[in-house]
């Protein structure tokens, strides 16, 4: 069983930058589509970004294209979100996923995915 654990999250001033790390245990990391969702307050959860399982492949959502670079590293179970030119809409709790999968896609669609960390805050101030 895949467990998610999601660190970096902090406060940051409008335009700053950060980098969200998402460490999984268990399973087999190359094995699992990844992606990052955020939550903010009285909202509804939404779509980040996504990885392929072996592609590399990214897909981001309209408001983070360019912005924010998705990646990761299977040799150490981790997946990264790094945010630069950050703005307080940014504001959220920011979640990894991961799915098991055997489609060479990444995953944008959150029921999608099965496996969530416990989330870190991200609180962009302007």
């Amino acid at each position: 069983q895949v467990r998610l654990v999601e660190s970096g999250g902090r406060l940051v001033q409008d335009g700053g930058s950060l980098i969200l790390s998402c460490v999984a245990s268990g399973g087999t990391f190359a094995s699992y589509a990844l992606g990052w969702f955020r939550q903010a307050p009285g909202k509804e959860r939404e779509f980040v970004a996504s990885i392929a399982r072996t592609t590399g492949l990214t897909s981001y959502a309209d408001s983070v294209k360019g912005r924010f670079t998705i990646s990761r590293d299977n040799a150490k179970y981790t997946v990264y979100l790094r945010m630069n030119s950050l703005k307080p809409d940014d504001t959220g709790v920011y979640y990894c996923a991961a799915v098991w999968t055997q489609s060479s896609n990444p995953v944008t669609w959150e029921y999608e995915y099965d496996k969530w960390g416990q989330g870190t805050q991200v609180t962009v101030s302007s």
